[in-house]
């Protein structure tokens, strides 16, 4: 939905002291700076709208520390959550946060990302314990102290905090200290399918209620479920589902898919199946995965449009069953799916990009669904960031004292505002 606004120029340095140079050198010019990572984000965070030098951090790809006995890692913000992951295998530990394309990790922290794995593990924002920064004038920061990678603190301002999610407004991430996690003993995968969208999230409601130590529940609505099916084999009810993992020892393991089994059975579960194998569960979540490329073969030649909120899990199944409703009433094709463990669901909506009244209908569903969510208590923007589509919405989330604190913020770490501009704020 943001169309392309491309750069002035494009740069590649390759490491932080270039980066220094030429944020010193752009800022002394008044030339805008447009952080860029891997370019998966889906809130035109990228988009160059005042022109500008476009800082391409992807040469910068090294992981530069590994503290397997502090359960920490250093690395540049060229290097992937898959790369790390794939650096990790043979050591014990893992990085869980996987928010589905293959981001580069500070990207990640620049727009506080989060995916499958958040109801267990958490997102971005718990899992990174120090940031090296380079401001917008060239000087460098260590969010936490040089070469700190402690697991608390109680010490002054949280510096970390304020990066995360910055959306590359405040400086430009050049490396980030990560919390990693124990690779679990083991893992099972559980789908089942229901009868209602409420059925299907009154489990998950109840799964979590009851302290079902689940690593992830995924819905996926019946539209997502066709569109599965069709583009990756899967043979699957179409209808409401969920998708859950379960991690720890067998026994454990054992326990937890009993107990989850009997609560979504009497939600009027059916189809309740699990998979113990790594190449079937790793079918399963390739196709949750390639969910956005399924739907969007539904509509050959469209383009797709996909926004998220999230609420506070009381209030999901209420938003969920609105939402099914407003897509109807707007005369939308889309798919609901999300990550109900915490509460963070996204809509995938088809539109002719040609169809100026179309665009128009979608642009107010989206409206719509954000300010219902804020009327809910909850975000507008669960996982995605605020980037250029929801400068207005983040307005009415936090208020006017909200927003002219972070406008002070903004102001005193870019005075001329000249980092990335035009978003957030």
């Amino acid at each position: 939905m943001h169309r392309c606004q491309p750069p002035d120029a494009v740069v590649w340095p390759q490491n932080v002291e270039q980066v220094s140079q030429l944020a010193a050198l752009c800022y002394s010019q008044g030339v805008p700076i447009i952080p860029f990572g891997t370019g998966t984000g889906l809130e035109g965070g990228v988009c160059a709208v005042q022109g500008g030098v476009c800082i391409n951090l992807t040469h910068m790809d090294k992981i530069l520390e590994l503290h397997l006995e502090d359960f920490s890692v250093v690395v540049e913000p060229g290097v992937t959550h898959k790369a790390l992951n794939t650096r990790l295998r043979d050591s014990g530990l893992w990085f869980p946060v996987d928010p589905g394309a293959d981001a580069s990790l500070c990207g990640m922290v620049a727009t506080g990302a989060s995916g499958t794995n958040a109801v267990r593990y958490g997102t971005m924002r718990e899992n990174v314990l120090n940031l090296e920064v380079v401001l917008p004038g060239g000087e460098l920061l260590h969010t936490a102290g040089l070469g700190r990678h402690f697991r608390k603190s109680a010490a002054g301002y949280n510096l970390t905090g304020l990066f995360v999610g910055s959306e590359g407004t405040l400086g430009l991430i050049t490396a980030a200290t990560l919390r990693l996690h124990p690779a679990p003993e083991a893992t099972v995968v559980a789908t089942c399918a229901f009868p209602s969208v409420q059925a299907a999230v009154d489990s998950t409601v109840h799964i979590l209620q009851a302290a079902v130590p689940v690593a992830r529940i995924e819905f996926l609505d019946d539209v997502t479920m066709d569109a599965c099916n069709k583009h990756s084999q899967l043979n699957c009810s179409v209808a409401p589902t969920l998708f859950l993992e379960f991690h720890g020892s067998e026994q454990v393991l054992a326990e937890q898919l009993q107990r989850a089994e009997e609560i979504t059975q009497d939600n009027g579960a059916f189809h309740f199946s699990s998979a113990k194998e790594a190449e079937e569960r790793s079918r399963l979540w390739a196709a949750r995965h390639s969910a956005w490329y399924a739907v969007l073969a539904l509509r050959p030649g469209y383009k797709g449009y996909s926004t998220d909120v999230c609420v506070p899990i009381s209030r999901l199944p209420e938003i969920l069953v609105q939402t099914k409703e407003d897509l109807k009433a707007q005369g939308l094709t889309g798919a609901i799916l999300g990550h109900v463990g915490d509460g963070n669901f996204h809509c995938l909506l088809l539109v002719d990009p040609e169809d100026p009244e179309e665009l128009h209908r979608v642009k107010a569903f989206s409206e719509l669904l954000g300010r219902r969510a804020l009327a809910l208590h909850g975000t507008c923007t669960g996982e995605h960031g605020i980037g250029l589509g929801k400068r207005q919405l983040l307005q009415e989330e936090v208020g006017a004292v909200g927003m002219e604190t972070m406008r002070r913020l903004k102001a005193m770490l870019d005075p001329r505002g000249l980092m990335n501009p035009g978003k957030v704020l």
